[in-house]
């Protein structure tokens, strides 16, 4: 039978690929990882560890139940959390991630809010990009993702998350002149970032019948407005992130056709834990 000590066991060895580094992580001797191993082995009736030259490696099925291990441990963290939150408010801790431009704009106002209604209540901000996010949503590593999507290409939805819309956010292109638009660009150099930021810029530039060239690559909205002051090239950003910073030698002109949808996403059947419930409603005031 299946325990969580043997499963935190083998979500460390598959951290580390490393009975001696699994055994540091968790404050166990060598012999008592491998004992747990085994235990494990025996109880799911399958090799789960190979010995491959001084180390170890896991095999599909460890790796499998690894995978699974891992998202286990994180929900019974997650439940302890909620049963804590079932007393009132007064306690709890809240895991948030998201990118840079919303935590730096409504998250800090969400945060306020919670701290003057909430003071017992921990609100834990992470930076990550939505598909992290969203991976640590469904292992219990946290318990909000505040992700974006575009409106022409929304994200797939994997089974078990819910989404909260919280606001629409702006798209605008980012040049040395003001007034600009996408069609003086076809030929300009441009910056992009992460995978999903670069099909929004073609996604913008599609309708004026062309793919962009992507010059230079930054997620980082201060180097993106240096980059772009500097004459290196043009780009887009939302509105949320030229609320967090903006040089006063670059242009934003508004794309009117086009726009983010930010949404928070929470995991697992509802209802949602008190202190959750708490810091959606926070998110939804601080984006009005």
């Amino acid at each position: 039978m299946l325990n969580l000590v043997h499963l935190k066991v083998l979500a460390a060895v598959a951290r580390h690929g490393s009975v001696t580094e699994a055994a540091k992580e968790l404050h166990y001797s060598q012999p008592s990882v491998s004992h747990h191993l085994s235990r494990l082995e025996a109880a799911t009736g399958v090799k789960l560890v190979q010995r491959v030259g001084r180390g170890i490696r896991l095999t599909p099925e460890g790796q499998l139940l690894a995978n699974r291990a891992i998202e286990i441990l994180g929900r019974v963290d997650a439940a302890t959390n909620e049963l804590a939150a079932l007393v009132g408010l007064q306690a709890g801790r809240v895991r948030l991630a998201a990118n840079a431009s919303a935590l730096s704009t409504i998250a800090p106002k969400a945060a306020g809010t919670l701290a003057k209604a909430h003071p017992g209540l921990e609100l834990i901000l992470i930076e990550r990009h939505p598909v992290e996010a969203l991976q640590m949503l469904r292992e219990g590593e946290i318990d909000i993702a505040l992700i974006f999507q575009h409106a022409d290409a929304p994200l797939d939805e994997e089974e078990g998350f819910r989404l909260v819309h919280i606001t629409d956010d702006s798209i605008y292109l980012i040049s040395q002149q003001p007034g600009d638009s996408i069609a003086n660009h076809r030929h300009s150099a441009w910056i992009g970032g992460c995978e999903r930021c670069q099909n929004e810029l073609t996604t913008v530039c599609r309708p004026e019948g062309f793919i962009p060239r992507i010059a230079s690559l930054s997620d980082d909205m201060v180097v993106v407005q240096a980059l772009v002051a500097a004459g290196v090239g043009v780009t887009t950003l939302p509105g949320l992130a030229l609320q967090a910073h903006r040089r006063p030698d670059i242009h934003a002109t508004e794309l009117t056709n086009f726009h983010r949808q930010i949404y928070a996403a929470t995991y697992g059947d509802p209802p949602d834990p008190p202190a959750t419930t708490a810091v959606l409603a926070a998110l939804t005031e601080a984006a009005t």
